[in-house]
């Protein structure tokens, strides 16, 4: 479990967050709201461990966060705004990095060409990302989801340069990963999960 426990953040005189608090239990999907500037994506940062709040804690499985940082970073997979892939690097190579980089130092290059197809880059696993749209370099960081074994997800707009199809297709991997005990946190600007029960909405500046 995820808790978010009396959470404060002042930016310069601005409060952008006080005393938040929320719990977070496998299964659930929790999308973060607000108008821009009201403190999503410090608010997401800050869970993930990559930023520092100025009073309140975060608490994974009824610990600190800073107490258990490497196992907390074992269970956690964080995507930003950014793309976060090795623009230089093709898609399967970025994917064959990460997959070694999380089990042990082996890359199981079916499951890549596998995943690659899925998130409808077949044909252009070869090509440098640094070539590819901005949607397709996008859909490259975001082919991680589905080679994750990490129960939480902490997602920063995730749906940015991803089109229509697309966002279905992703919409039905986030309710897929809390179909099966796992955890999403996200912010997006996209109309998703209209009919599911398992959406909790927090909103921001109010």
């Amino acid at each position: 479990m995820l808790e978010v426990s009396e959470l404060s953040s002042v930016r310069g005189e601005r409060v952008l967050f006080d005393a938040l608090s929320f719990s977070v239990h496998p299964g659930e999907l929790v999308q973060i709201e607000g108008r821009n500037g009201s403190g999503k994506t410090t608010l997401l940062r800050i869970i993930a461990g990559l930023g520092e709040s100025d009073g309140g804690k975060v608490l994974w499985n009824g610990n600190e966060v800073q107490a258990i940082r490497d196992q907390y970073h074992q269970d956690l997979l964080f995507l930003g705004h950014l793309a976060g892939v090795k623009r230089e690097l093709t898609g399967y190579e970025n994917l064959a990095f990460y997959q070694s980089m999380s089990s042990a130092g082996h890359a199981d290059q079916d499951e890549i060409w596998s995943v690659l197809a899925q998130v409808g880059l077949a044909g252009r696993e070869d090509i440098p990302v640094a070539q590819l749209s901005a949607g397709q370099q996008r859909r490259v960081a975001l082919a991680r989801l589905w080679m994750s074994k990490q129960p939480l997800w902490i997602l920063d707009e995730p749906l940015t340069a991803i089109d229509k199809q697309g966002v279905r297709v992703l919409e039905q991997l986030f309710l897929s990963h809390t179909n099966n005990g796992g955890m999403v946190v996200l912010t997006t600007h996209q109309d998703m999960f209209t009919h599911s029960e398992q959406l909790r909405r927090i909103r921001l500046g109010e």
